[in-house]
């Protein structure tokens, strides 16, 4: 391994319906990563609560609230950065309609990312909302739920410029080119892809956001729970700038495990010049 390389985890955690449950199987996971060497772990979308949109503001919390110093005090106690997938999050700044018409704060789809002295050091609000009705397939419109996001994410570690996003952004490749223009070698992608859209695109677009930009994309989505009300897709997934699968798993509850080396995507942007990508 290089000097500059160094090891990620994706928690691929089965969700329950029970809160309390979800954090402690989040803190066994990222644990383990982080006793196996990982330096950034990373959990799934939707991770702290079942994806449900009946229930769904049932399990929001405002920044600061239980979950977030829950991510904040395991990234401090095991000294890792922790991208802590995404959480129903409310702002209380704002307000919207809620289910019996009466105003309500504002709910969004949001990922935050903590440095190892439990730091929040980067927060992505979810920026293109999952609304499609596929033909005999998925019909949803996550708009109904969440307010979307502004932009990308990204942000600075001691191994470089990062990137964030959330489940259906990465059908939007222009968010990604921004952040690859900006010195960004890795993504991270929590998502939890539907059965359908799972089966036809998932490992088609991560490997194209992996190529389009060279450099590294990891997408986390949560274990398929067969009691759930949401069946995600799983099958956790890492790329590389060369369009390669460094890590991935299937639907089952499991860690994925990948090594990063900025200098492979400084290799294949000379190789293959595209775009006048930064030497990162």
């Amino acid at each position: 391994m290089r000097e500059r390389a160094y090891k990620i985890a994706l928690c691929q955690m089965t969700v329950t319906d029970d809160k309390e449950g979800n954090l402690a199987k989040a803190a066994e996971m990222v644990r383990a990563a982080a006793a196996a060497g990982a330096r950034i772990v990373c959990l799934p979308e939707i991770w702290n609560a079942p994806y449900d949109g009946k229930r769904m503001r049932d399990y929001a919390e405002p920044v600061e609230g239980p979950t977030f110093e829950f991510m904040a005090g395991l990234a401090r106690e095991l000294k890792i950065y922790l991208v802590g997938g995404s959480i129903p999050e409310f702002d209380g700044s704002s307000t919207a309609p809620s289910a019996d018409h009466s105003s309500a704060a504002a709910m969004y789809n949001t990922a935050f990312v903590f440095d190892p002295t439990g730091t929040c050091i980067a927060r992505h609000r979810k920026v293109h909302l999952f609304d499609v009705n596929v033909e005999n397939g998925v019909s949803h419109r996550e708009s109904d739920l969440f307010g979307a996001g502004d932009g990308p994410t990204i942000f600075d570690t001691e191994f470089g410029r990062l990137g964030l996003a959330v489940c259906f952004d990465v059908r939007f490749p222009e968010m990604f080119r921004e952040m690859a223009a900006q010195g960004c070698h890795l993504i991270f992608l929590p998502a939890a892809f539907t059965l359908t859209t799972g089966a036809a695109h998932w490992e088609t677009l991560l490997k194209s956001r992996a190529l389009d930009n060279q450099l590294f994309f990891a997408a986390c989505g949560p274990a398929r729970n067969p009691d759930a009300i949401y069946a995600s897709w799983g099958h956790t997934t890492v790329t590389t700038p060369w369009g390669d699968i460094a890590g991935g798993a299937d639907e089952r509850e499991t860690i994925v495990y990948a090594v990063i080396d900025p200098d492979y995507a400084n290799k294949i942007r000379r190789e293959i010049p595209i775009g006048n990508l930064p030497t990162l």
